[in-house]
Order: structure tokens, then sequence, then C-alpha cells
């Protein structure tokens, strides 16, 4: 007789657990618009929620602490004339953020530090190059101010948002309507899902086509494709009998998957999530009402299931925060923002932990807010992985700087290279001077300041120290407890 082994893993208890009422956002028109986007982005700062307007396009920017009702009158961004489809928050800058709209050109926006106060109408730059709707926003993972916009012209446009430059356009790689794309580690490559049932992956700088796998899913519904961490492609889509399915691909062989599943008959886009350094995919129906994830390893059958979070109510859409933005004291893994028809409800992944100390198995270094790169470099053929950073101190943000647009003098000769025919200066800003500007002052000055810092500094090593001590006693008592069970005391 053989015993099932079950497979070890620390994520296999992994639950999720909505917040209480007051800690979710009540009262929010959530966009009606039918496109298969997520409809809501957030970062350690900020929650971004597209939202129904009138007389054209407007999304909700709440900072994390305006839990509760949401005030009818309270300010949005609202500088687009049709309905706004996607959002991103730019990884290098909390308080920047970008959107694409039914009107065709894509915004980026500076959200004041401490939230709106009164509607945002102006863009810092506008962006425009897209002949139809602009379905698609993604940052550059790694390099500073560089931004994807996809339309329904088919076309993809890589911007230098920092001087409104239209970088590499790429308009001849996707016959028919593209799905989603997302960038590799790096940002060297992108792969894209694409109504032909296409999965591509693409080197935007040279404009060539490095795989392709047709029909990676039979199905005629919509199907989505993301990079994982060690450059293998995720999907998401439908089977030839609308059976919602997902798969696993190696770039380098993509002539048949190394894992596919059936997951269920329902006909909602299936939205993945990934988490790069756990290895963990979070997948969610639009229409579900439940979360799914997985576990991706080197070892058969790669895609491994883990559990199901169900609730009552389906989702509209779907926001998830960043590694940095999570709580660590918790053992919280991952946070979603899930969207109800008329609210937001942050649901939190949690790995059950008896300690209280750090776990440095669950929080390896991630990326953290500096851009590894500026835009002139990736566009001279430079790559870097993205600059990691700590969990262990819990994360403190530093001060933002300021987005300022930068219009170059074409005229000028200091120009970067770039691959001949792949630029095209065509955009419009509304600000006149981009680099970011770095901020003045900030720094510790005076005999006071000082000793108030030797001071807090003094503090926290006389808690260290204490917390120390108790993690010693409560071991002694947790030892003393188990010797009275086992009748040894």
């Amino acid at each position: 007789m053989f015993r099932k082994v079950v497979r070890q893993s620390k994520f296999r208890h992994v639950f999720g657990q909505p917040v209480k009422n007051d800690q979710c956002y009540e009262d929010i028109r959530v966009s009606r618009v039918t496109w298969d986007s997520t409809f809501c982005a957030v970062n350690p700062k900020f929650l971004a929620v597209i939202v129904e307007a009138s007389g054209g396009g407007a999304f909700l920017v709440l900072p994390l602490s305006k839990t509760g009702r949401i005030d009818k009158a309270y300010p949005t961004v609202c500088g687009h004339t049709g309905p706004v489809l996607d959002i991103d928050w730019c990884p290098h800058n909390d308080e920047v953020i970008a959107s694409g709209s039914e009107d065709c050109t894509v915004m980026v926006w500076q959200i004041p530090e401490h939230g709106l106060t009164s509607p945002l109408t102006e863009p810092v730059v506008v962006l425009e190059g897209h002949t139809k709707r602009v379905g698609i926003i993604t940052w550059h993972p790694t390099a500073r101010n560089v931004l994807l916009s996809a339309g329904c012209d088919n076309v993809v446009l890589i911007w230098n948002v920092g001087t409104a430059e239209e970088l590499y356009r790429l308009d001849s790689l996707h016959p028919d309507l593209i799905y989603n794309i997302s960038w590799n580690r790096n940002g060297s490559l992108f792969c894209s899902a694409c109504k032909d049932k296409s999965v591509r992956i693409i080197d935007p700088r040279r404009g060539t086509l490095v795989a392709e796998r047709e029909k990676a899913h039979e199905g005629a519904r919509p199907m989505r494709a993301i990079f994982l961490a060690d450059g293998k492609v995720f999907t998401t889509g439908f089977s030839r009998m609308s059976e919602r399915q997902l798969a696993l691909w190696d770039p380098e062989n993509f002539g048949e998957p190394m894992a596919l599943q059936e997951l269920d008959s329902s006909n909602g886009a299936l939205l993945p999530f990934y988490d790069p350094d756990t290895n963990v995919v979070y997948v969610c129906g639009k229409g579900d009402s439940s979360i799914r994830y997985f576990e991706i390893t080197d070892e058969s059958p790669y895609i491994h299931f883990l559990n199901t979070f169900t609730s009552k109510e389906p989702q509209r859409g779907m926001g998830s925060m960043p590694k940095r933005g999570l709580e660590v004291s918790k053992c919280e893994i991952a946070r979603f923002y899930k969207l109800h028809e008329r609210k937001c409800e942050p649901i939190v992944m949690t790995v059950p932990r008896k300690s209280d100390l750090f776990q440095d198995d669950l929080y390896p270094d991630t990326a953290g807010p500096e851009a590894a790169l500026e835009a002139e470099e990736w566009v001279s053929g430079r790559d870097a992985n993205p600059i990691l950073i700590s969990l262990r101190e819990a994360y403190v943000p530093s001060k933002q700087r300021d987005l300022k647009v930068n219009r170059r003098n074409v005229l000028s000769d200091s120009r970067p290279a770039s691959a001949p025919g792949s630029t095209r200066p065509g955009a419009s800003t509304s600000a006149a001077s981009t680099n970011i500007a770095a901020p003045s002052g900030g720094g510790l000055s005076g005999a006071g300041e000082a000793r108030k810092l030797e001071e807090v500094m003094q503090e926290l090593r006389a808690l260290r120290a204490l917390v120390k001590e108790q993690g010693e006693r409560i071991g002694r008592l947790e030892e003393q407890l188990g010797r009275m069970e086992n009748g040894d005391a």
C-alpha cells in the first residue's frame, strides 16, 4: 500500500479574508463600459477606480485611508472626453498614473501628495498617436518614464513620457484586437494575447517577433498572457468547448504547453495576477465571485492548485497591491481590491504563522520604487532587472518627485539615437518643462533635530531589546508548557 504524499508548500494554507465593512470603500459607481480591463489600480498610497461619468470619462483616486462612504461630490480625474478603459500607476512614482480612453488619447496625471481636493482636468502630458480607442496601458518595469499603450487600431506605441515623444510604433505585428500585454522581468521583451488566438513575444526596440504560438487556446473568447519571472509565459483562455483554461508555456519550445488545465464552463474572462516573489498566480474571473490561486514550480505538473477564496458577490474588476504596500507583520502575501457594483472591498491573503518575527521565506527582496534605468539608456539598448528592496524593516516610502515634461527642441542635435524610422515626436503636453525634478530640502539640520533623531534611535534600540527578551521568555514558557503536557513536570 502506497500512502499518497501531499506536496509540501508553504503556500498550501494561504487563506483569503475580506476586511470589515468599515474598511471598504462604499458608494462608488464602478464603470459599466464593456471592456475586459481590471477597472482598478492600487499602490501603497492610493486606490484608483474607473467610474461612471456623464459627458466623458473619469476615474476616482482615493488615499488608502479614506474608507467608508465616498461622497457623490468627491473630486475625480476627469480630463478625457470619452470613457476611460484602463489605468496604471507608475511603478517608480506613487503619485503618477496613466489612463487610456475611448477618446483615442493616453493621459498622464500627477496626483497631489494628499489626494484630490478639486476635480483634476489638466494632465501633465497628453500622448496622441492612436486612431481608435486605447484599451491597454502598462508602464515599463525598470526604465523611468517609459509607457506602453495599445489600442483597438491594433497598434502598440511606446512613449517617453518625460519628453512626450513616441519612441516606437509597432503597427504590423497584430492583425486583430489586442487583449492584453505584459512586460518581462527586465522590460527587454513583452508578450501579447490577440483575438487571432496567437500569443506573441515581441522585442519592442527592434520591432521584431521573437516567438509566436498560434491557437494557444482554441476558444473564441478573450484570453490573457503574462510573463513569469523565469521567462516562461502563463496564459488563460477558453477551449473549443468554451471551458476556461490555464496554460504554461516555455518560449524556447512554443509547440506544446508545459501544462494545460481546464477550470470550469463560466464565460467571464480570467484575469491573472502574478507575484514574482512567491511564484503564485491569482486568477480572478470577471463576473465570478471567487479568486483561485496556483503555485508555479519546476516540478510536473508545474501549475499546482492551492485554494479558492469564495464570496457571495460577483466581481466587476480587481486591483492588486504591490508587495511593498503589504503588512509584513501579519504575514500578508497579497491584497486585492475587489470591485462590486457600488463598492470596493479589500481582500487580504495571509499565510498562517505562529511566530510574530519577520518571515524571510515569505518576503524575499522585492522590486522597489527606484528605476534601474533612464528612458534614454533603455532606448540605447541597455537592460536591467528591478532594483530590489528588503521588507524586513517595513517599507517606508521616500518623498515623491514631481513629474514635469520637457519638450525637446527638434532642431537640437543632442537628441538620443534610436532605431531608424521608429521615433516620431507626436504628442501634446500641458506642462512646460520632464525629467523628474529632485525635491529640495528635506535633510535633517540643526543640533535640535540631531538630538531628536538620537532619542528616537535610542528608543528604537530599547524596544528591539525588549522584543528580543520577550521572544526568549515566550520560548521558555512554551518549552515549559510542552513538558507539562507530556507529563514531564
